[in-house]
């Protein structure tokens, strides 16, 4: 199993475990809640029973005498209740009386006439003045016989002289609470499933921008024949890729696989001029001429990968960066300034002529560091596109709450094939006085700090020839 595969699966069994504890947790809780609820009702039902009682209380004696046939009359009622998924057809709740001592005066189910119930903590606790209730099973060891008794106090002159219990069978209300763990069951793997699926869809609907049906769709239109056994075939693997796409997605591959290739691609040209250069000047006839020519290649080639390494570490770090560490207010206008100074001689070298055109004053919150590098890598590209005696225009305007530094050449423009890859890692087109490409990392390097000063930048052809580079940026709030 690869490191990747088990990266994916431990994803997976982290989710399941997170939705199975969520699922555990609000399942044990259904229950407490419904006895929670059914005990409130036997609180107001015993204070009910009590009151009654206490209409017959003679000089402290309690006559239970209109109780039995109460209950008797109860028990006997024939109706028929359909409470949701529940059927209910005869009244379950039990009552039983109980004088000072805890000894049972009157019990609706006349099982424990005359019995000491002194030691239950709902008679003991109710008889101290105190709130008592208790859950018992009627059969031990069956757990489906368990009773919950609530107990309320019968009082004559204040004095607490018995106490009634109510009680109600866990089986009464346990249904509910098994329809309910049920639903929540189902709800819950239901609900996971679903999400789990949506992730895979938009998953792979991501890692593949044209679909896995579009593709599909594609392979039976150029099928001479079809088969549907070879039909199935095909749809199998197409979910088998999108599955393994998504599985990459989520752990990263893809994004290191795409750093690795462009960056080997980007390698391979200068290592090769490197060996071939160096398979030469194993010549022992070389010509010193030749011999310094072939050096200064493998020279100029070996600072072009440094320069793709330094740059592609110089990316990464910003990818990784999600704010800035720092940031200050920036005058734009000294900025460009002093990047149009700092540009000059290699401007000079081939007579271009660099002009600033400072529209209006503006500040930007932001890395002054970073902006500088910016606005710098889109002059030096104008300046690299630029004929021999033409002029660079670098120019800063702003509306209410935007500044624009724009960087524009005289140069061919953009040819329309490269204007949606001209942001792509590693390309490049060629400068037209050498021929030579960059590191094809610049203008990545660009977008990634405009997006860091919550700007933008676009690149695109002016009207009347060559190319023009618009970095816009939020003007602080009080401009």
């Amino acid at each position: 199993m690869t490191r990747r595969t088990r990266i994916f699966i431990g994803i997976l069994l982290i989710y399941t475990a997170g939705i199975a504890f969520l699922l555990y947790r609000v399942v044990s809780d259904i229950d407490p809640r419904y006895r929670e609820s059914a005990e409130e009702s036997l609180v107001e039902t015993s204070q009910l029973v009590a009151s009654l009682v206490e209409q017959d209380v003679i000089a402290g004696a309690i006559n239970t005498a209109r109780l039995e046939p109460l209950f008797r009359t109860v028990y006997a009622r024939e109706f028929s209740a359909q409470i949701y998924n529940l059927h209910k057809s005869r009244v379950e709740l039990r009552v039983y009386v109980t004088d000072r001592s805890g000894r049972v005066m009157f019990d609706s189910l006349g099982r424990h006439l005359g019995a000491d119930y002194s030691q239950w903590s709902d008679v003991s606790r109710t008889l101290a003045g105190l709130y008592g209730a208790r859950t018992s099973r009627d059969v031990d060891g069956d757990p489906r016989t368990s009773v919950m008794y609530v107990g309320a106090p019968i009082r004559w002159n204040n004095e607490i002289v018995g106490m009634v219990s109510v009680g109600k069978p866990v089986q009464s209300f346990g249904q509910f609470v098994e329809d309910a763990r049920m639903r929540t069951i189902w709800v819950g793997v239901g609900s996971a499933l679903a999400l789990l699926l949506l992730t895979l869809i938009v998953s792979v609907w991501l890692v593949r921008p044209f679909g896995l049906i579009r593709d599909y769709w594609t392979w039976v239109r150029a099928q001479r024949s079809l088969s549907l056994a070879r039909m199935a075939r095909r749809a199998v693997d197409g979910v088998r890729t999108g599955f393994s796409e998504m599985r990459d997605a989520l752990t990263g591959r893809n994004y290191v696989a795409d750093y690795v290739q462009t960056f080997t691609h980007e390698v391979k040209s200068p290592l090769s001029a490197i060996r071939g250069a160096a398979e030469l000047l194993q010549e022992p006839s070389m010509p010193h001429a030749e011999r310094e020519r072939f050096l200064k290649n493998i020279e100029g080639e070996t600072q072009r990968i440094q320069e793709i390494v330094d740059r592609m570490m110089e990316l990464t770090a910003l990818e990784t960066r999600r704010t800035l560490d720092r940031t200050e207010p920036v005058a734009l206008a000294s900025l460009i300034d002093d990047i149009a100074i700092s540009a000059q001689p290699a401007a000079a070298r081939r007579n271009i002529k660099l002009l600033v055109n400072i529209r209006d004053e503006a500040r930007t919150e932001g890395d002054p560091f970073l902006l500088r590098r910016a606005i710098s890598n889109l002059l030096d590209n104008a300046i690299d596109f630029s004929p021999r005696d033409s002029e660079v225009l670098l120019t800063l305007e702003t509306t209410s709450k935007l500044a624009r530094v724009s960087v524009r050449d005289r140069g061919p423009g953009i040819p329309e094939y490269a204007q949606e890859k001209v942001f792509e890692k590693f390309y490049s087109l060629a400068r037209p006085h050498s021929q030579k490409k960059s590191t094809g990392l610049g203008l990545a390097f660009v977008k990634e700090i405009a997006a860091l000063h919550r700007g933008r930048i676009e690149l695109g052809n002016a009207s009347r020839g060559g190319a023009v580079a618009t970095l816009t940026l939020p003007l602080l709030s009080n401009h």
